[in-house]
């Protein structure tokens, strides 16, 4: 049952699973967007889907930008808090049965995979003038959108159309065989941190800098972005989209498996 220690699992694919609901068909994919569905009836989780940073700092420090931005102001609640709690409540499924009303792990499970994607969209970690980018009207191609739009779904949408004929599954495969191959070099630095199973502070103040870098640059109210914007920052997209796979696996590696039971 979810939210119970995992009696029978032996290694961190079964836990997973065993974590799973069951509309999830034993494939987290299938669930990751839950946290955007569930900050309806939730509405306290809504600040922690991103952290806001000071206007052109172009960094990040937790005890300074970590609270709750829309509410009480509360410390830790953002993404990067969200990330580091949901890793510790997960391992909490090596310990004894959890009594009702103590952390739900399937739910702890649903917002770690969801959080670690937030946190590596750069506006996720923008500006809290312009609310990650919110509020910064732009033309992508044709259509009216926002700049965070454009950085949530704009760019990849665009590349599923004219690259992968509609595909999410072929971007995810072009994307995979860069991890293995163009980028194996680099991907030890990603899990640079490695002394702890998630690195949220690291991956946030990442953000911030590609989110001045690349999102910010040349993209102000009223801008008409384009190919010159997409093709550049294109690549930016995958290789955030890859860290996040990677060190969303090493973590759940890491959290999931019981070392007591090897």
């Amino acid at each position: 049952m979810p939210g119970e220690k995992m009696g029978t699992a032996s290694s961190p694919r079964e836990v997973l699973e065993e974590l799973l609901p069951d509309f999830a068909h034993n494939d987290l994919g299938n669930v990751c967007s839950w946290p955007d569905r569930a900050r309806y009836w939730l509405p306290w989780s809504t600040a922690l889907h991103y952290v806001n940073t000071p206007d052109l700092i172009c960094g990040y420090d937790y005890d300074r930008d970590c609270r709750d931005a829309a509410g009480t102001g509360e410390k830790g609640m953002c993404v990067s808090g969200a990330v580091k709690n949901y890793t510790d409540q997960l391992l909490r499924h090596r310990g004894p049965p959890l009594a009702d009303g103590d952390y739900n792990l399937t739910q702890s499970l649903l917002f770690l995979s969801h959080f670690m994607a937030d946190i590596h969209q750069p506006l996720h970690a923008g500006f809290s003038s312009d609310k990650g980018g919110s509020t910064i009207e732009v033309h992508w191609f044709s259509k009216k959108s926002n700049l965070h739009s454009v950085w949530d779904e704009g760019i990849i949408e665009t590349a599923k159309q004219r690259f992968y004929n509609n595909s999410v599954e072929a971007m995810i495969q072009d994307i995979d065989r860069n991890i293995t191959g163009v980028w194996a070099d680099q991907v030890p630095a990603w899990l640079g941190c490695s002394s702890e199973d998630t690195c949220p502070d690291v991956d946030a103040a990442e953000s911030v800098r590609v989110a001045c870098d690349w999102a910010y640059r040349n993209a102000t109210n009223g801008t008409a972005l384009g190919d010159d914007y997409f093709l550049t920052r294109l690549p930016v997209v995958y290789m955030r989209l890859a860290q996040a796979g990677v060190r969303l696996a090493f973590a759940l590696n890491n959290v999931l498996w019981d070392a007591d039971e090897d």
